[in-house]
């Protein structure tokens, strides 16, 4: 019997525990499943009820030597055996189902070396051989994890850009139906987008510049194929509807009235968009007067440099969840493709601005307009011309979601990073000075 005192006290005190903030009022094993009789090894599902009344629930591995396994490698080796031999468990009322992909199946190697990926916040990481990592959601929500499921069929449709889908386990119960992990390829010696434009912005940027026309490529064929099977419905593209297109614009429209409400006054960062909310309002308003918006889709969800990795010559895009902020049936939503794309675009200019800060390096003369249209000249020449509108009205949705995505980092650097408020209100500033196209 685990103690209800030790159990909170150990899960609030862990880096992937997403709610520090609020007050804990009580703790419990809601369910669990022997994985191995000898030694031990026990999988949790436990739930962290606050004082609100509200709950979340959280994945934890129990062995004789504690109440968290994930952080011994030697430990999480068993999930990788148990998804290599798909196999199924009981856990209560419910089961933990472990299954692999089909190249993956039946694989027999052992595997020797393993080690922790340290740098995470939300979900914990063990790579094995430098081939294979496996990767504990730590918290969990109701219904099947989008990292998963854009995984899954992106590997099924061929499309190389990915560390492909090996293998994942779920859990299926009276509790709740939920992912609890990914397997995937590992991919060795690759570099980190946004590092990589930091690391070249003093040196010689055209070798990162020349590459984005590729990364522009590349995602316009990630799009090509999430939009390409109308028999799956979870994938099927749609048409965009008037209503839908109403909502967006309601959603930015409400989200830019309450951030410009309440800009502090103590922060001359912000003096070029003080007072000017009606002005950004307005500029959405100029811009869903769309001809058309193409269709909605399954997308990436939270794209920027920091997803991505340079290996052996070309893009590999990582990291499927969505923003970690949103809820999972949000993150599941099908939108523009576009607004993966204005992700990206935004993360351009933070990579521009941020350089003097990180690395005490000016960007080179109008690199972030080489990036953009780079990037921008690729994907247009790849992403299936049905999903996204064309001339005017493609310029006008990707600054919709550039609009939308900039005030989302001016509400996240507030309440975050408060140095860093004059990158999206920078960004902010150019789109209320730029034309809009016609």
């Amino acid at each position: 019997m685990i103690d209800e005192r030790e159990l909170i006290e150990f899960v609030t005190t862990q880096r992937w525990f997403g709610s520090k903030t609020r007050d804990v009022a009580h703790s419990t094993v809601v369910d669990r499943a022997l994985l191995r009789s000898e030694p031990r090894l026990e999988l949790l599902l436990v739930e962290i009820r606050f004082d609100t009344g509200t709950h979340e629930t959280y994945q934890l591995l129990a062995d004789d030597g504690g109440l968290d396994a994930i952080a011994d490698p030697r430990q999480v080796r068993e999930l990788v055996h148990l998804a290599r031999t798909n196999t199924k468990l009981p856990a209560g009322d419910g089961i933990v189902e472990f299954a692999s992909t089909e190249a993956f199946s039946g694989a027999g190697l052992e595997l020797r070396e393993a080690r922790p990926v340290g740098a995470e916040q939300s979900n914990s990481s063990v790579v094995f051989d430098e081939e294979l990592i496996m990767k504990v959601f730590r918290r969990l929500e109701a219904g099947i994890n989008p990292e998963l499921e854009l995984l899954r069929f992106l590997t099924e449709h061929g499309f190389e850009n990915i560390a492909q889908l090996a293998g994942w386990y779920a859990y299926a119960g009276r509790q709740m139906d939920a992912t609890l992990g990914i397997l995937q390829q590992f991919i060795p010696g690759g570099e980190d987008g946004w590092e990589r434009s930091l690391a070249t912005m003093g040196g010689e940027p055209e070798h990162f510049l020349d590459s984005l026309h590729r990364l522009g490529e590349v995602t316009g064929r990630m799009h090509a194929i999430l939009g390409s099977d109308s028999s799956d419905p979870a994938f099927a593209p749609e048409d965009t509807s008037v209503e839908s297109l109403g909502l967006l614009t309601a959603t930015v429209d409400e989200e830019i009235e309450s951030i410009f409400m309440d800009l502090p006054d103590d922060n001359a960062e912000l003096e070029p968009i003080r007072g000017r909310g009606e002005e950004v309002r307005e500029r959405l308003r100029l811009l869903t007067n769309l001809g058309g918006a193409g269709q909605v889709i399954r997308h990436h969800g939270d794209f920027h440099l920091g997803q991505t990795l340079w290996a052996e010559g070309d893009w590999v895009i990582l990291d499927f969840e969505g923003e970690p902020a949103r809820s999972l049936p949000e993150r599941r939503r099908k939108r523009s493709p576009l607004r993966d794309v204005a992700g990206m675009l935004r993360s351009f200019a933070y990579a521009a601005s941020a350089s003097p800060i990180l690395r005490g390096v000016d960007p080179p003369v109008a690199w972030e307009e080489r990036a953009r249209a780079e990037f921008l000249d690729g994907y247009r020449q790849t992403v299936d011309m049905h999903l996204v509108p064309s001339g005017a009205s493609m310029d006008k949705l990707l600054r919709v979601f550039e609009l939308e995505k900039a005030v989302y980092e001016l509400r996240y650097e507030l309440n975050n990073r408060p140095d860093w408020v004059a990158i999206p209100v920078a960004g902010i500033v150019r789109m209320l000075e730029e034309e809009v196209p016609v």
